[in-house]
């Protein structure tokens, strides 16, 4: 039964604590809720804090759309020893002296992990390897190689510096490691290097600064006014070009028909777009098949 007989149908903007798994959030929001269909963008660490977005009900529909925009983190790093997890959570597998390094040198370096760079997932992740997640195998005790793969990364700033340890903002793309990130960093500058502490600050639209606490989540699951945290399913949508149909287009769209609508926004083949009735409801996503010939991709109305 939905909480309140409500169906829920949009993002939670919540601010993920420490020591609790993405999964867990989920399953807390999935208990208040009532709501079945509950998913996150985005895996946070347990040990790492901040934005995950929390989807519900027909929202879970668009978790591939949040997922490919750009990612925000304030990273507490530490040099001169690691882990086999590459974070604090690990175990000590090297420690050496860094007392050499200089804020100019973790500078430089830095340039180097600036735009496409290809990056090793470490052993303690949930990447797939012969159908089994990577932490399975080193939890076991195994290690395994692992493919190098193309990631992004769009700015590298050292915003605070305390020998031995740093504060880098790094705003990146998906499937970037910051763990990964601290540990080749740590390679290149001959001491090693460990993540000690990981809040995501900015996840596409969805910013800390208003993002809601779990136990303020839990209260107001409590109090009926849960709803003012509730984005509408659409919010991470507003960047795409949007198009609006009649209800002849509407019924077509059900049916998974191809719609013509002339020349509406972008110029690509394999482009999408938001659409909404006449009315303002939203009803989905279009992918651009021709010039003027879009395929629905989500129908959600």
């Amino acid at each position: 039964m939905l909480y309140n007989d409500v169906r829920m149908d949009g993002i939670l903007n919540i601010n993920k604590p420490e020591g609790l798994t993405s999964y867990g959030v989920v399953s807390r929001v999935r208990r208040l809720s009532g709501e079945r269909r509950v998913g996150h963008a985005g895996t946070l660490d347990p040990a790492a804090t901040g934005v995950l977005p929390v989807c519900l009900g027909k929202a879970t529909r668009i978790v591939e759309y949040i997922m490919g925009a750009p990612k925000t983190y304030l990273a507490g790093i530490e040099l001169g020893t690691e882990t086999d997890t590459y974070d604090a959570a690990g175990a000590v597998v090297s420690r050496k002296d860094s007392s050499y390094v200089s804020r100019q040198m973790v500078k430089i370096v830095l340039d180097s992990f600036c735009g496409e760079i290809l990056q090793t997932p470490p052993m303690y992740s949930a990447v797939k390897h012969g159908g089994r997640p990577l932490y399975a195998l080193a939890r076991a005790g195994l290690t395994t190689e692992r493919k190098s793969r193309p990631v992004t990364v769009y700015r590298l700033d050292l915003v605070d510096w305390q020998p031995p340890c740093f504060t880098l903002e790094v705003t990146c793309g998906k499937g970037t490691y910051i763990r990964s990130l601290a540990h080749d960093l740590g390679q290149a500058l001959g001491c090693g290097a460990h993540v000690k502490t990981l809040a995501r600050t900015r996840y596409g639209c969805f910013d800390i600064k208003d993002a809601v606490p779990l136990s303020t989540l839990e209260e107001a699951f409590r109090n009926g006014d849960w709803q003012q945290y509730v984005y509408p399913v659409d919010f991470p949508l507003k960047d795409l070009p949007a198009a609006v149909i009649d209800e002849a287009g509407e019924a077509a769209m059900r049916n998974g028909q191809v719609l013509h609508l002339g020349e509406v926004c972008p110029a690509e083949p394999d482009d999408v777009c938001r659409v909404y009735s006449g009315d303002g409801r939203f009803l989905g996503i279009l992918r651009r098949l021709t010039e003027d010939a879009w395929q629905p991709e989500k129908v959600l109305g």
